[in-house]
């Protein structure tokens, strides 16, 4: 909302998710290689503390009347990294502490958590700016970086989970091996490409059909943003809940191609009540694909590669900047819903046209 506020574009807005997603598509793969190497709490706490200080700094040039568009799209890379550095660090570490047969329930309820922060935080955030401006904001995001440091400090201290003798480029080079060798793996991969392309970047237009289509102000913005997550909370627990191991691939499709549908269905809702409640049901469909496609990388690749294998999938949602780039473009060209509605088209599309390689997902044993 502060820089659609500060440049009145749908662009720049679009800009800030891609600059945080370029980190994963350049060292994704190098970090996942680089973690089997290394016991994962001072790796995660690591992360947590960059976050944390470019959120810090944020908040100074915040208060001080300084915070300048750009200085908000640097901090978005540097965040990015911590992104970058979830899947091969913090979801492997998840994974050895609550193993295999335990793996889907923890990654539903590991989902649960964050889009609970997703559903509460849009509308704190912009309660928050528009009560005491965009450092209180960034002040708010320290203290919880803060707490997250002191719960990992707290954690165990698990073993590597590969082998210390792999080099990082033999590492990421066997693992783009298994991901061309394994039909199940390469789907995933290839759905997670689609989904991140032609899926995902119509979040970044949301504020902007908010504020132009529907008039709301940076408050109603942000309860209405916040929708997406009520779904995803929802369907979190409900997974976590009714899903069974051998309906994984299934909750990974179905999530995927309704969120895609859903999408558009946000787009031509003419009021925000129905907006919103379009958002909670994409969601829902958003739940499936979030807790499903690192939780099947993950019961898919051997044990000493669920890294490396993990990284590579921080490559695949690396291109999400392309998405963003066009999406942005394209709202420049001719509105933020027809863009939203011919992105969700193409989703479809390109999802219907790859139908021959990701159905093998949809296999009774997909998930044996």
């Amino acid at each position: 909302m502060f820089v659609f506020q500060r440049t009145h574009a749908p662009f720049p807005v679009a800009m800030l998710m891609l600059l945080r997603l370029l980190p994963m598509a350049l060292f994704g793969a190098p970090i996942g290689a680089w973690a089997e190497r290394f016991p994962h709490r001072p790796a995660l706490a690591l992360t947590i503390l960059v976050m944390g200080a470019s959120s810090a700094v944020l908040a100074y040039l915040g208060f001080a009347g300084r915070l300048q568009v750009w200085e908000v799209m640097a901090a978005s890379f540097v965040n990015g990294l911590g992104w970058a550095a979830d899947n091969p660090v913090r979801r492997v570490a998840l994974g050895l502490a609550v193993g295999t047969e335990r793996m889907g329930r923890a990654m539903s309820l590991d989902v649960a958590a964050t889009t609970g922060s997703r559903m509460l935080g849009p509308a704190i955030g912009g309660a928050l700016l528009a009560w005491g401006g965009i450092g209180s904001v960034f002040s708010l995001s320290v203290a919880l970086y803060a707490a997250a440091l002191a719960a990992t400090l707290a954690l165990p201290l698990l073993p590597a989970a590969g082998r210390g003798g792999v080099g990082v480029l033999a590492g990421i080079a066997a693992g783009l091996r298994l991901a061309r060798r394994d039909a199940r793996l390469f789907a995933v991969l290839l759905v997670t490409v689609i989904y991140n392309i032609f899926a995902w970047p119509f979040t970044s237009l949301v504020p902007v059909i908010a504020s132009t289509d529907l008039h709301l102000g940076a408050a109603g913005t942000g309860v209405l943003a916040s929708m997406d997550g009520v779904g995803a909370l929802i369907g979190a627990v409900g997974l976590a809940a009714f899903v069974r191991r051998r309906q994984f691939a299934g909750a990974y499709m179905g999530g995927v191609i309704s969120y895609t549908a859903l999408l558009m269905v946000f787009a031509l809702m003419p009021g925000p009540v129905l907006a919103g409640a379009a958002l909670l049901a994409t969601g829902l469909g958003g739940a499936g694909f979030s807790v499903m496609q690192a939780t099947l990388v993950y019961l898919f690749a051997p044990a000493e590669m669920r890294g490396r294998m993990l990284g590579v999938l921080s490559v695949c949602i690396g291109a999400g900047p392309v998405g963003f780039l066009a999406l942005g473009a394209a709202a420049d060209a001719m509105g933020a819903r027809a863009a939203t509605l011919g992105t969700g088209a193409l989703g479809l599309v390109a999802l219907a046209a790859s139908f021959p390689l990701w159905r093998v997902l949809l296999r009774g044993d997909a998930a044996g």
